[in-house]
């Protein structure tokens, strides 16, 4: 059954990996690069800030820095505890497949950290700023996905890696809003 699944999963990585084509790269390069969010997460710091004030936004800094810190560990426990090579590593598709990256990354792949840091820190400020931000869910889950498609679109992870990573970033994301929202409760009163 298992190896049913991850011939399932190898196939599907190659069907999707090999629709990417030249002309697209940069952009799947660029929604891939960690650092290229960057001026998201200081739109969400500012509307943070807006919607609450300067107290709640270093909470919250240090609530997404702690979610990060934890998605991160969790994905190298997963990468090194499972040994799921990485499509790049895996000398039954490598030839097959596009490498859109100069280098593949580590040997393991399962989970995405992507994948997970994406949805972790979507959901968590889905969940802050919907209140004040009409669409901001939709946005922040769209960002997400692209973020976490790209790791297949360049080639260094199956979409098993990436739906794993979606759910445990979604489930951490739900977590660290509620720790926070308790936090917050005890430090108002």
């Amino acid at each position: 059954m298992l190896d049913q699944l991850v011939h399932y999963d190898k196939e599907l990585f190659l069907f999707l990996n090999n629709l990417g084509s030249d002309r697209w790269d940069g952009f799947w390069l660029f929604m891939t690069n960690k650092w290229s969010s960057i001026p998201l997460y200081a739109l969400l710091a500012f509307l943070t800030y807006k919607a609450f004030g300067l107290k709640r936004l270093l909470m919250t800094l240090v609530a997404i820095a702690l979610l990060i810190l934890v998605t991160d560990q969790l994905a190298n426990f997963f990468k090194y505890g499972v040994q799921r090579l990485r499509p790049c590593h895996d000398n039954e598709i490598n030839g097959l497949m596009r490498l859109v990256k100069s280098s593949c990354g580590g040997k393991f792949g399962y989970f995405s950290a992507h994948a997970a840091n994406s949805f972790a820190v979507a959901v968590f400020f889905t969940s802050l700023l919907r209140t004040k931000y009409k669409y901001i869910g939709l946005f922040l889950i769209g960002w997400a996905s692209v973020v976490a498609y790209s790791r297949i679109y360049i080639g260094v992870h199956f979409p098993l890696d990436v739906l794993t990573g979606t759910i445990i970033g979604t489930f951490l994301g739900g977590l660290f809003l509620q720790l926070f929202l308790k936090a917050i409760d005890k430090y108002d009163h």
